[in-house]
């Protein structure tokens, strides 16, 4: 540890007895640190390990007697946050990458990037800046268990996307035909055992179609003239290419492309069932599962992009504002112009916008909205977009008082309003 330079007197309302600037590398990590009985800011380096970090971090509270500390870090550092979170008498403050980013551009124009300054420019946000930076809320057990459960289902659900991708390209190349006799979707039971007995047209060919009729009964095709299509363009259908040295390979990929579909599907499982049981633990749960189109997937969803802190929320701004969905105006000399948030929780924005989408289907003032917007000239996801700012004020409004949304309660309102959002046939009623 070494002493670096003299700090500034700046005061403070805050209760803490030290600030920390951390940097986080990969292969090791800086610090700068500051407290009001020591005229220089102290900054130093420690390798890379959890021994070494625990360490660090109980010298901290031997140094400080456990009272308060407060510590800024890049706010990408999702792991290192669990870690600091073990440790009560730390305040974490994150910081947005951006933020830090640009402080660093405005007083090293030159783009230098050195882990001692990066760890000065945080302990600088935080001590000149706090009332601009917001404290870590850090939800309960539960809520924590369930937000990386569905953030790991959709993980899951997108690496399955990109192999269904793949295998669709696969099939382009050598075996077209499968596209139209299995469905539209590749991951389903029926396409996959298809492919794993029938890999390539020669064996589906040599096939009966006896057999090809009781495949497809026996996965749920229950419609004869499906079936009998499907028979018909079996019996026409010709090899694209018959090169061995093409099919030798596409068949490898095809297995292996089988095997990682099948291994997504059952893991996709396993995080929907234990989702449903941390769901289903949730104080708020109730207000989420019966929301219109919200359904499984998304009403966990839902529940965790709100948490259980109503402090965190004071109004819906605050909500629309963190979530990306409230528009920013930006205004130089005669000019103004409004564009999207930038640098939102990209999985929290999500939620919202595929929830708005559900609604246009399950509730009848948010197909009317659609409609007229629609109507209008507007891009379907310019539409899903604002109907997700309207739905977040009404969903907030509903989290904060704890009362659950009643969509014939809303359209009253609605009626009352003389909306346009109103639907015709709930006007007549």
């Amino acid at each position: 540890m070494k002493t670096t330079q003299m700090i500034d007197s700046v005061s403070s309302a805050t209760p803490f007895v030290a600030w920390i600037g951390l940097d986080w590398g990969d292969k090791e990590h800086a610090f700068c640190l500051s407290c009001p009985d020591s005229p220089t800011i102290q900054s130093g380096k420690f390798r890379h390990s959890a021994e070494t970090l625990h360490g660090w971090l109980q010298d901290l509270a031997q140094r400080f007697g456990g009272r308060p500390v407060a510590l800024a870090l890049e706010s990408h550092q999702g792991a290192l946050l669990h870690v600091l979170t073990q440790y009560p008498w730390l305040t974490i403050f994150p910081v947005n990458p951006v933020t830090s980013a640009r402080f660093r551009t405005a007083f090293v124009p030159s783009g230098a990037k050195d882990d001692g300054p990066d760890a000065r420019i945080l302990l600088d946000l935080l001590r000149r800046h706090q009332d601009k930076i917001r404290p870590l809320d850090w939800e309960d057990e539960n809520t924590r268990k369930l937000s990386g459960l569905v953030q790991a289902r959709r993980d899951t659900v997108d690496r399955r996307t990109q192999a269904v991708n793949q295998l669709t390209g696969l099939l382009k190349t050598y075996y077209p035909q499968t596209l139209e006799l299995v469905g539209d979707d590749l991951s389903a039971p029926l396409a996959l055992q298809f492919l794993r007995r029938w890999p390539d047209l020669i064996s589906l060919k040599a096939a009966r179609l006896s057999t090809l009729r009781h495949f497809y009964y026996g996965n749920h095709v229950r419609r004869p003239e499906l079936v009998e299509k499907r028979l018909q363009r079996i019996q026409q259908s010709v090899a694209l290419t018959t090169d061995d040295a093409v099919l030798s390979v596409c068949l490898l990929q095809l297995k292996l492309l089988l095997e990682l579909i099948g291994s997504f599907n059952k893991h996709i499982a396993r995080f929907e069932e234990a989702i449903e049981t941390a769901f289903a633990s949730q104080a708020d749960a109730v207000l989420f599962k019966e929301l219109p189109g919200a359904g499984p997937a998304l009403a966990p969803r839902l529940a965790v992009a709100f948490g259980s802190d109503r402090t965190r929320y004071p109004d819906a701004a605050s909500f629309q504002k963190y979530a990306g969905l409230a528009p920013v105006r930006e205004k130089s000399g005669g000019q103004l112009w409004t564009h999207w948030r930038w640098q939102a929780p990209v999985f929290l924005r999500q939620t919202l916008v595929e929830w708005a989408g559900q609604t246009v289907v399950w509730s009848p003032w948010a197909k009317n909205y659609y409609q007229r917007m629609k109507a209008k000239g507007k891009k379907h996801h310019v539409i899903l977009r604002a109907l997700a700012f309207k739905w977040s004020r009404i969903l907030w409004k509903c989290w904060f008082t704890r009362t659950p949304y009643n969509e014939n309660i809303y359209l009253k309102s609605l009626t009352r309003k003389k909306s346009p959002n109103l639907p015709p046939t709930a006007a007549l009623v």
